[in-house]
């Protein structure tokens, strides 16, 4: 049985890559714009939790490489 919305490796691969950079330019922006820890925590522990394919190892790890990041753009 075929699904209709099937989707081949080379489509999950670029929109990981597109779903990764979109996420990257959002802490970003977050982190310049507020400059603060808790707003890089929560962008970091979106792409962490994107990334990682909704995993909640790489949702910790990102919010706290987001944190460390809002933190020194914050100083």
């Amino acid at each position: 049985m075929t699904h209709r919305f099937h989707m081949n490796t080379r489509d999950g691969a670029r929109r990981l890559i597109f779903r990764t950079i979109g996420a990257g330019a959002t802490v970003l922006l977050l982190g310049v714009a507020s400059g603060c820890t808790l707003g890089g925590a929560a962008a970091g522990g979106v792409i962490g939790n994107e990334a990682t394919n909704h995993s909640t190892l790489g949702t910790v790890g990102g919010a706290v490489a987001g944190g460390v990041i809002g933190h020194e753009l914050g100083k």
